[in-house]
């Protein structure tokens, strides 16, 4: 009985790990071959409000707003709100010296978090159609108008760009990255063209201003939430190549692990405060949702399972299973230990695998502990990004 028992623990999680990172991706791919999803795109021009929380960015700040009104979307029709969280540099200052080019500053003078900043900025916005990005990255010149032409489709209720990681030499993690990175967005693009993506791109993502709820104020994913509740409500959430925003990749790997971290603490996050998420009857996306956020935090308890349950068993399958996951953490191991072999493409890929997978782990111990939350925390300018740190309470 017991090693019955042991016996479907190993493929119940060789199982999961396997439709997890092909299964998945290969019924989205089929899906879009037989029932595609079709968008009546068309120019349109409503008034729109960019909005943009911040907070001591006073070194990007100026960039980011000339490069917002270099758009080819009409001016007369945008506004730019800054939401600023509490700043204490110039970013004020600064934004503020753009008055007369309709960009408007929202001070907030204590650190209120980034879902609290962006709630007060869509409650000032004007426009029919909100559309978030951060302070850090670029916009091509034609990245407004190809998110709203979207909205000329009444069942679209938000739209999320492509964000396009730019060569940086500095990057230690690039190949990996942009492997990763294109995987994701291969995904996003399937599951757009079948229906609806379940999350957006929160460097670039719009969405109708009457469909917006307000955010908990402790929420990290702001740009998962907000396209599921709208999906909800009975519109489609879906992905737009051609608004596409440049950013770099990560330097290293442990800039990668804190961004990571903080990502899958928000999908424990967000199943804690919305459980029923995981229902059909309550969601509409529930297969996605499940397959595409659940399962990703599942797969290293998954692979614990199979390692543990692969010794465990007789048999030569299991054993050469074990042996080869043996074979990529000893890999992962030397990469770790010995940086110079990260040259190596096989040890880099297994040495990021592991900590994309570890950082899984971590971001459930934060999110089961109660010890993430989701203020700036100093240095966030600089990466461009909330962090996720496993301290109790607001900082």
């Amino acid at each position: 009985m017991t090693s019955l028992l042991i016996t479907c623990f190993f493929w119940a999680a060789l199982a999961c790990i396997i439709y997890t990172y092909t299964g998945y991706p290969i019924l989205l791919w089929f899906l879009s071959r037989v029932s595609p999803h079709e968008v009546s795109k068309a120019p349109i021009f409503p008034v729109i409000s960019i909005v943009i929380a911040a907070r001591n960015e006073a070194a990007i700040i100026a960039r980011r707003l000339d490069n917002l009104l270099a758009q080819d979307y009409p001016l007369h029709k945008v506004e730019i709100i800054v939401i600023s969280d509490g700043s204490t540099d110039s970013t004020n200052e600064i934004v503020s010296s753009y008055f007369d080019r309709n960009v408007r500053l929202v001070k907030l003078e204590n650190r209120m978090g980034k879902a609290e900043a962006l709630n007060q900025g869509v409650a000032v916005a004007k426009g029919e159609i909100i559309i978030f990005t951060d302070a850090r990255q670029q916009f091509e010149p034609d990245a407004v108008s190809e998110l709203v032409a979207n909205f000329n489709d009444p069942l679209v209720g938000c739209v999320s760009g492509e964000l396009v990681l730019v060569k940086d030499d500095r990057s230690q993690i690039q190949a990996e990255m942009g492997f990763y990175w294109n995987y994701e967005k291969w995904i996003r693009k399937m599951e757009s063209r079948t229906g609806s993506v379940v999350g957006a791109t929160g460097a670039i993502y719009a969405i109708r201003r009457e469909l917006f709820i307000p955010l908990p104020a402790d929420i990290i994913l702001d740009d998962v939430l907000t396209p599921l509740n709208i999906i909800q409500q009975g519109f489609h959430c879906i992905f737009e190549k051609k608004a596409v925003a440049h950013d770099l990749f990560s330097i290293d790997s442990g800039q990668e692990w804190r961004r990571k971290v903080r990502t899958l603490t928000g999908n424990w996050q967000l199943l804690g405060l919305r459980p029923g998420l995981l229902l059909p009857w309550r969601n509409p996306c529930w297969w996605r949702f499940i397959s595409h956020k659940v399962l990703r935090t599942l797969v290293p308890f998954a692979l614990i399972v199979l390692f543990i349950s692969g010794f465990a068993l007789s048999g030569d399958i299991y054993l050469i299973a074990a042996l080869l996951q043996s074979l990529l953490y000893a890999m992962a191991l030397a990469g770790l230990t010995l940086p110079f072999l990260r040259t190596l493409r096989i040890i880099s890929f297994c040495y990021f695998f592991l900590i994309m997978n570890t950082a899984a782990v971590a971001g459930f111990w934060c999110w089961l502990t109660g010890k993430s939350n989701s203020v700036w925390q100093a240095g966030a300018a600089v990466s461009g990004d909330q962090t996720t740190v496993c301290v109790k309470g607001r900082s």
